[in-house]
């Protein structure tokens, strides 16, 4: 196995950390892979937030769903899908003036330029976690940003054109995170096709989830629910952070697309 396969086959999720600051070096060699991740048309269509403000952090270890382990975690950045940038640059070109000149439609920023916004932002990220991982550095991906519109719009300063898609949190994992093991992912022939797309039918859903459903915990919490899919939708789908998480995008989205 060579070095790049190596690193991207052992990352995890690390949610606790060493009382250990991340040197500025490294930081700066992870952010300079960061940098290095493809991008649309070379337009790199993310901005990212470097919250250094322990009181930022410990708001946002409250706001992202409670979780204290992002208010100690040494480094924290925030990946936001931004065209906010471009379209003040174009507009600092004349190109709305332009575009009147040749009787054409100023065209403001669309739901598909949000999108590709996301997909820049959160390829940048992924750079950062495995560059971080080289380093001896763990991460762990928080979706809960885009959770507390109001709160994470107003904490952060985002402007019209700016989405906060996903933050990640870095430091040097503890023994026992170093020592817990990997979750286990689904097998590729329920996730790669050919060509196109397949749907699954129930006997294939059934050997896709034979292993978590043999994990699936017992007990009066978990009374009258059957399968992991019942459980998941619970857990995930039906709880209040989720119904929060699509308030908030759904807020976003408004903002996005306001005249």
């Amino acid at each position: 196995m060579n070095q790049v396969m190596e690193v991207l086959m052992k990352r995890k999720s690390i949610r606790a950390y060493e009382e250990r600051e991340v040197g500025a070096e490294v930081r700066a060699e992870i952010l300079k892979a960061t940098l290095r991740a493809p991008t649309a048309g070379n337009m790199m269509l993310y901005s990212i937030l470097d919250i250094i403000d322990q009181k930022v952090k410990d708001k946002l270890a409250v706001t992202c769903d409670n979780q204290p382990f992002i208010a100690r975690a040494p480094m924290v950045w925030v990946f936001l899908a931004d065209y906010q940038r471009w379209y003040d640059y174009f507009l600092a070109s004349g190109v709305e003036e332009l575009c009147l000149r040749r009787g054409m439609v100023f065209e403001k920023p669309s739901e598909s330029d949000l999108f590709l916004a996301c997909c820049d932002a959160m390829i940048a990220a992924q750079n950062a976690v495995i560059a971080a991982e080289s380093f001896g550095l763990g991460s762990c991906y928080i979706g809960d940003i885009m959770e507390q519109y109001e709160t994470h719009r107003e904490l952060l300063n985002l402007p019209h054109y700016v989405f906060p898609i996903g933050m990640v949190v870095f430091g040097y994992p503890t023994q026992q995170q170093k020592d817990q093991g990997y979750t286990p992912r689904f097998d590729e022939k329920f996730i790669v096709f050919e060509n196109q797309y397949r749907q699954l039918g129930k006997d294939e859903f059934d050997e896709m989830f034979a292993e978590r459903q043999s994990r699936l915990p017992r007990g009066k919490a978990m009374e009258g629910i059957e399968n992991v899919g019942q459980a998941t939708y619970l857990r995930k789908f039906s709880a209040d952070f989720s119904m929060e998480l699509r308030r908030s995008v759904r807020e976003w989205l408004k903002q996005w697309m306001k005249e």
